[in-house]
């Protein structure tokens, strides 16, 4: 499953994920990355409990400074309960032109 939301601070989108996102919260790209010019993307691993909460989020790729926001983001998101847990990544861009 993909999808794209745009938002403020960071977007982000859903990839091999098969259950639904019924809350998303929105990377807060740091201050330092801004004035540093770090941009990129950020990919992370999440293991969904059976219940909809994230269990864990493992960083797979992107700067240290934009992966711990995206992580920091990721773990408030709540997803549809399902009988099982399922995994997929989810990725999260940092442009330069963000707010």
């Amino acid at each position: 499953m993909t999808c794209a939301i745009p938002l403020a601070t960071a977007a982000e989108k859903s990839v091999e994920l098969t259950r639904k996102a019924k809350t998303k919260v929105a990377a807060v790209y740091p201050d330092l990355a801004k004035r540093m010019n770090i941009t990129g993307t950020v990919k992370i691993e999440v293991l969904v409990a059976a219940n909809g909460t994230v269990k864990t989020a493992k960083v797979l790729g992107g700067h240290p400074l934009l992966a711990n926001a995206a992580v920091d983001a990721v773990r408030k998101w709540r997803f549809e309960a399902a009988s099982e847990e399922t995994s997929g990544v989810v990725e999260f861009k940092f442009a330069s032109d963000q707010q």
